[in-house]
């Protein structure tokens, strides 16, 4: 395990100056419009004195301005983690369902082989649903281009990735006898799946009201106007540099709030890593029913042999013939 793994965020210089990944790009023409303002607030008092502000006005709204901003990445953050906790119980159901499956399910590698694949695939096909791509390289490798294609052709993909997988587990049960209890359980898993799914598709089709976003994003608009007019008084033209330095933090905090809010679009800098999970995801149940496969054979072999029926030999059946007259004559 690296150190990095450990501990977080421990070089500090590189992430301080760091440009990949930081919002600073993004911030760069809103700066450059709010920079020209604080420019032309200067030139106009120097040509009106007047038009400077009061430093006191701007200090108290400060405060309702951090309030915002603090409800903003709070509400962004929320909806970032509830995504990566709906994302980790895809993982845990998956592995589940796949361990159950192998184990309780039927000895057919055929139909091992296939549950384990479409579990693999409904990993795939909710990240892709959920960034509103319907190209599946991965899909066609698990299950072969004729499937999907049909999966892609499907109005909701978890939902027929879900059904594949319901229609393996009835053969199952209608066709190689696995015990109910075991179908039950394994049913349930599988609709876990979708649940959560559906949870993220709750996170992508409802976003924070727009009225909170308008409402913040014209304070911030007008605190940054006004700001050069409040320092301009006492700082003249280093007012423009002083109205930059409080600029870019107020906007920089106000746009992680942004992007903490689309947690699976790969445009928002903060998305989750939903192409590393699934890949975890597919090689975990891949390797998981191989091992049980592996392990399970031996142990169906010695059972086999355990249960097969000895057939007994001319002694035997002599010597229970005669303990059957002999009990007989004891009984008379």
């Amino acid at each position: 395990m690296s150190a990095r793994s450990v501990l977080p965020g421990s070089d500090f210089w590189h992430e301080a100056f760091a440009m990949q990944g930081a919002v600073a790009v993004r911030l760069l023409p809103r700066m450059l419009v709010f920079a020209l303002a604080a420019v032309a607030s200067v030139v106009l008092h120097q040509h009106a004195p007047v038009t400077a502000l009061r430093p006191e006005p701007v200090e108290a709204s400060a405060v309702v301005l951090g309030l915002l901003l603090v409800f903003r990445t709070t509400a962004g953050y929320a909806r970032w983690w509830e995504g990566r906790t709906l994302w980790g119980g895809i993982v845990n159901q998956s592995r589940n369902l796949t361990v159950s499956a192998v184990a309780y399910g039927p000895a057919d590698a055929a139909w091992r082989q296939a549950v384990t694949r479409w579990v693999a695939v409904f990993a795939h096909v909710t990240r892709r649903s959920l960034r509103a791509e319907r190209t599946l390289p991965e899909v066609v490798t698990l299950v072969g281009a004729l499937d999907a294609a049909a999966v892609a052709r499907a109005e909701h993909m978890p939902s027929y990735a879900s059904a594949r997988l319901a229609v393996l587990l009835r053969d199952a049960r209608d066709q190689h006898r696995m015990d109910p209890f075991a179908f039950v359980q394994l049913d349930r898993e599988r609709a876990s799946l979708l649940e959560h799914a559906g949870g993220c598709e709750r996170i992508l089709a409802t976003p924070i009201p727009s009225v909170y976003s308008l409402t913040t994003r014209s304070f911030i608009a007008i605190y940054l106007l006004a700001l050069p007019l409040a320092l301009v008084g006492s700082l003249g033209w280093f007012a423009p540099v002083a109205a930059l330095f409080v600029t870019y933090p107020i906007l920089a905090v106000e746009q992680i709030g942004a992007e903490l809010q689309i947690p699976f679009a790969t445009t928002s800098l903060s998305h989750l890593p939903l192409d590393e999970i699934c890949g975890t995801i597919e090689r975990n149940v891949l390797a998981a029913a191989a091992g049980v496969r592996t392990e399970r054979a031996p142990s169906e072999a010695m059972d086999s042999t355990r249960a097969e029926p000895q057939s007994p030999g001319p002694g035997e059946l002599a010597l229970a013939g005669r303990g059957a007259a002999q009990g007989q004559r004891g009984i008379t």
